[in-house]
Order: structure tokens, then sequence, then C-alpha cells
């Protein structure tokens, strides 16, 4: 009864499906459940439903598993009792809220096949993306302690002319303390926030002055070069300018329908 019950749950929106398709010129019934037909077109969109597979890789014993799965939805579905919560206002309110759910994605569906980004398009919003500022990336290292009495006491050996990757490898507490606190090239994002703004305060080949704490630690760090960020080539985030561009498509036309309906 469990497996039954969330078949039910997963089954709401092809139920709305059976309701569009039941007297389909195309339908034919795979079983009749009290009176009602399970047609062939409801019974194929609940295969691929459940099985995330096209028709033809569904196998013979899936079917029959999800034909008696389907059956069940049907038998308890045409029981008097279904009946009489049909005209309940819960089943009523959760029905038409599916239903609209369906037919609203329905409808976005049909609009994004009808109006993919053209190759031009694609190409003036990555220009766009590209065109803008993308920030810089940093190379530097860095000296993790556990006080920031220590921290002090680093950044004044540091001010006395000494070498910030022995300091590191002596004193790191980092997983970089072997390598000289090398953290090679990153993008300011890719490091928590008060290490990334320090990081970006300071000059090429300058250390912090004062300690910079985080959930880590204390930090001592030394930028050692920065350089614009490459942007990513075209094809590389095709998928994604794409996107980008029929969203925005569809965002219009759903504007366009609000204007519409506040003009009413």
């Amino acid at each position: 009864m469990h497996d039954v019950s969330r078949s039910v749950r997963r089954s709401s929106l092809i139920a709305l499906v059976a309701i569009a398709t039941a007297h389909t010129a195309t339908a034919e019934p795979v079983a009749t459940i009290n009176g009602a037909d399970i047609d062939s077109t409801v019974f194929n969109a609940y295969l691929e439903s459940r099985t995330q597979k096209a028709l033809a890789d569904v196998t013979a014993e899936e079917r029959d598993v999800l034909l008696r799965e389907l059956s069940d939805i049907y038998l308890l579905s045409t029981t008097p009792r279904a009946k009489e919560l049909q005209e309940t206002d819960e089943v009523k309110v959760n029905l038409e809220l599916q239903f609209r759910g369906f037919i609203a994605q329905a409808v976005a569906t049909d609009f994004f096949a009808s109006n993919e980004a053209t190759e031009d398009e694609i190409f003036e919003e990555y220009s766009n993306v590209i065109g803008g500022d993308l920030g810089n990336q940093f190379k530097a290292r860095h000296i993790l302690v556990e006080t920031q009495s220590k921290a002090v006491e680093l950044i004044e050996a540091l001010q006395g002319g000494a070498d910030f990757a022995t300091l590191a490898q002596e004193n790191s507490t980092g997983p970089t303390g072997p390598n000289g606190g090398d953290l090679g090239w990153f993008a300011p994002n890719a490091m928590v926030a008060p290490f990334s703004e320090a990081v970006q305060a300071l000059e090429d080949g300058q250390f912090s002055q004062e300690p910079v704490q985080t959930q880590f630690g204390w930090h001592v760090i030394l930028r050692e070069d920065s350089r614009p960020n490459e942007p990513p080539t075209l094809d590389s985030i095709r998928d994604a300018v794409k996107q980008q561009v029929e969203a925005r498509k569809f965002q219009a036309f759903l504007e366009g329908l609000r204007e519409e309906q506040a003009s009413e």
C-alpha cells in the first residue's frame, strides 16, 4: 500500500495527462478498471515518467510491473469513496493547482521550443559578458597561525627582511605550509571574504601589515602577482549563454502578459 501511495504522488502530473488524452483518436485501451479504460497514450506517458526511458527502451517486465502499478492507481481512484472525495474542497483545490501548474509548464515549454536563441543573439550576449570587467586573478602565499600575537610576530620578522616562504615552512599550520604557503593562482571568490578582501587591498609584492582573521585562524598574506581573468571561450559556455538569452525572452513574454492583465 505504501508503494501505491508513493506511485499516486509521483503520478499526479501523469493523471492530468490522462484527463487531456483519454479520448484521443489514437488511444487504445490497455486495461479496463471498474469501467475506466487505461488508454495507451496515458500508459505510455506513465512509463516514460516512471522509468525516464524512451518507450522503445522499456522492457516487457517493466511494462508489466508499471501496468499493475497504474492499474492500482485507477482502482483506488474509481472507488465509491474516491468519487465522494472528488467533491471535497481539499481535492478540488489540489486538482486545480496541479492542473494550472501543468498547463503553465506546457505553455512555457512550448514558448522555449518556439523561441530558441539565434546564433547572433548568443554571440551578442557573449560579447556583452566578456566586454565587462572580469576582475583579476591573484597569486599569493600565506602563513596560517592560531593566535594574533604569533601573526604580529611574523609580520615584524618580515619587516626585518625575513623570507616569507621560509617563515611559512617553519610556522604555518595550514596544508600549504610545506610549500612555503604557496596558494597558486586563484579568483577572489575562491577564498573566504576576509582573506579575499585583504588580498585585493594589497599591491603585487606586498605582504599584509596587519593579521587577517578568518574562521581558520590568523593569516599573514603575501600577494606575489596579479593578472586579468581570462574570459571563457564561447564554446565552453555556449549552453549557459543560450539559456540566459532564452530566459530573458521568456521573462519579457511574461511581463507582457502581466501588462495585458493589468490593463484589463
